[in-house]
């Protein structure tokens, strides 16, 4: 779409094609009902020469003047702007024949012509886009040439007037132009009319802000001095960075200057962006915004990603990175939903798997009473067995990596009262540790200092302890289904019998509700930047929460969720997928923003008792099974150059 918008032309010659001869436009002037052409023609056929080649004249130089091809030697355009040309003594040439002047066209055949040239709004606004565009790049007589053919203007001469006088530092004429620009700011098209101070203050400011901070780096601290004193203070705005500026007058060289203000220097670089501030205060009419046509594209990228259900690769804001030709468009080829690899050295259900938080390592744990701990290939992504940690008597039906990767703690199920601390390094057991033999501690987390995790099961218990599992603090009669410390290191997320999830804070005392369903919680995730909770909600399915607006966002279909304790889990580039195993023997995938599923996967034969999405590696991800399988998803084995190309 994009292409075929950019090379069509608003010119009747057709583009690049020669223009036809103007006998011909004529008789297509004449043929669409144009009063003004047909006027013309007219007086071609009468038999008087004389009028016949005044006629003559006077239409070739109304087809030369719509065509931008008056040979007038009047004024330039500069930066696209039409310029006053004088065409009195414009010569048209029509057929490779001498014309007369254009003075004797009546206004009403101009009109005529003009009227049939008018562009809409749409159209005026996508050619002073490629005007800029090519201005950016250089092309100013190109510009020139297309603002002439069109009839459009690139922006208000005011407005051209002040760029060139910003570009080249003449400060006292940029001034002067913001009178003449004054009167333009109060468009309803400009975008700061509600702020505060009035827009030409501000735009004032930063001229004044950039003289002073010039000459200063040219040494000429008077100067600077006058400027801060007699012309930025009694503006009386924006005093503390006013405070600030004076603060420069302290630096000793050039370099000083620029580190301390971070500020590029005098020269193009700097004036350039100061135009992109001051160009945000006035109307598109007057001046249009800095690289519009670039931020349009990105937006278009931007959004064909978005709509994307397969995109999972990192997100690029280059356009250098992508086709402006085609669509965007992600193969489900390239997700992670084939069976690259299959793990079978468990010998009984496996309740969870979880991906350390650098992705080099995957921890399995199963019925079997042990846990694998798998190392993941940086190039085929094939894992292979690194470690067996044995002894879980009760099995292990929960992970949890510290934030460091060194340790990794395993939980049992319900009627397991001990939790093991593992260094992952070593293999060697830290800690065992168990506070009561009444006590079930089926899940764990970790405080982000790695230092201190929380334990706590459905008995009643709930624990901060240290690294050598003594206990730290305790909060009484919680009983506890899933666990989860948020960043900020004092909030602790649990969710309990009572169908909800609450925080509690371990510093001052104090818990609160944040999320309640109509249905047991029988695990929860929380995203990475803390905002978003992924449920599994007995006999519901999975749901996600706002958790700082405590609002229920999305319920996703699908999935078969009894009361089996399954875990779902965020996965991809900006965690935009949601993964969850399921009572169906499968393992379903959606994307963030919608409820019905992008992929079902199928080859376990028996319940999916956990996921984990692979946090550095997004095409990899991995299932536990009560059929004592680990299944790791991949891209498919085989892709096509042109899909390996497609985003």
């Amino acid at each position: 779409t994009l292409a075929s918008a950019s090379s069509s032309s608003d010119s009747d010659t057709g583009g690049a094609s020669p223009p036809p001869r103007k006998k011909h436009r004529a008789s297509a002037a004449e043929g669409a009902g144009e009063p003004g052409a047909s006027a013309v023609l007219t007086g071609l056929s009468g038999s008087n020469g004389a009028g016949q080649e005044q006629e003559s004249s006077e239409l070739s130089c109304l087809n030369s003047a719509q065509n931008g091809e008056s040979s007038s030697a009047g004024g330039s355009h500069s930066n696209g702007l039409l310029s006053n040309t004088d065409n009195s003594n414009g010569v048209g040439t029509s057929n490779g024949s001498s014309a007369g002047p254009c003075s004797g066209t009546s206004s009403s055949e101009v009109g005529s012509l003009k009227k049939k040239k008018r562009l809409s709004q749409a159209e005026e606004d996508v050619i002073r886009l490629i005007g800029q565009h090519l201005h950016g790049l250089g092309l100013n007589q190109t510009v020139d040439l297309l603002m002439q053919e069109s009839g459009c203007r690139l922006e208000h001469p005011s407005a051209s007037k002040f760029r060139n006088h910003v570009m080249e530092g003449e400060w006292d004429k940029a001034e002067n132009d913001l009178n003449e620009l004054r009167a333009l700011m109060h468009s309803p098209n400009a975008i700061v009319v509600s702020l505060p101070s009035p827009p030409s203050q501000r735009m004032k400011f930063l001229l004044l802000q950039q003289k002073y901070l010039e000459y200063l780096e040219d040494g000429k601290v008077l100067e600077a001095l006058q400027v801060l004193r007699g012309e930025l203070t009694p503006l009386k705005y924006n005093t503390d960075r006013i405070h600030i500026l004076s603060g420069y007058l302290m630096c000793s060289h050039a370099d000083d200057l620029r580190a301390k203000a971070e500020w590029e220097g005098k020269g193009t670089a700097s004036r350039s962006r100061l135009l992109d501030k001051l160009q945000t205060y006035l109307p598109p009419s007057v001046m249009l915004p800095p690289r519009r046509l670039h931020t349009l594209l990105r937006q278009a990228v931007e959004l064909q990603r978005d709509r994307c259900l397969y995109h999972n690769t990192k997100l690029d804001n280059s356009l250098d990175s992508v086709s402006l030709l085609l669509d965007h468009v992600c193969s489900r080829k390239q997700f992670p939903c084939y069976t690259q690899q299959i793990l079978t050295e468990h010998c009984n259900e496996v309740w969870f798997c979880k991906f350390s938080n650098d992705g080099t390592k995957l921890a399995t744990g199963s019925k079997d009473t042990t846990v694998i701990i798998w190392q993941v290939d940086p190039e085929s992504h094939q894992l292979k067995l690194l470690r067996t940690l044995e002894g879980h008597a009760y099995g292990v039906s929960y992970l949890a990596w510290s934030p460091d990767d060194t340790y990794l703690i395993a939980c049992g199920p319900d009627d397991c009262s001990e939790l093991w601390l593992w260094n992952v390094q070593t293999g060697e057991l830290r800690t065992k540790m168990s506070q009561s033999h009444e006590d079930s501690l089926t899940s764990v987390a970790w405080n982000p200092d790695g230092k201190r995790f929380v334990a706590g099961g459905q008995r009643g218990q709930f624990y901060q302890c240290d690294l050598d599992g003594n206990l730290l603090d305790s909060w009484e009669g919680v009983r506890v289904q899933c666990l989860w410390c948020l960043s900020d290191g004092r909030t602790v997320l649990a969710s309990d019998t009572h169908q909800r999830i609450r925080g509690y804070n371990f510093e001052d005392l104090t818990d609160r509700n944040i999320v309640q369903e109509d249905h047991p919680i029988m695990s929860f995730t929380v995203s990475k930047n803390g905002r978003l909770a992924l449920l599994n909600v007995a006999t519901q399915g999975v749901h996600l929460w706002d958790l700082q607006d405590r609002v229920l966002v999305r319920k996703y279909q699908g999935v078969t969720q009894g009361f089996y304790t399954i875990h779902s889990c965020f996965g991809g580039h900006n965690e935009d997928f949601i993964a969850s195993g399921s009572e169906d023997h499968k393992v379903y995938i959606w994307h963030r923003r919608g409820e019905l599923p992008i992929a079902e996967l199928t080859g376990h034969t028996r319940t999916v008792n956990c996921v984990s999405w692979n946090p550095a590696i997004p095409g990899l991800m991995a299932s536990a099974s009560d059929d004592g399988t680990v299944r790791i998803w991949g891209p498919a084995p085989f892709l096509d150059s042109h899909e390996k190309c497609a985003t």
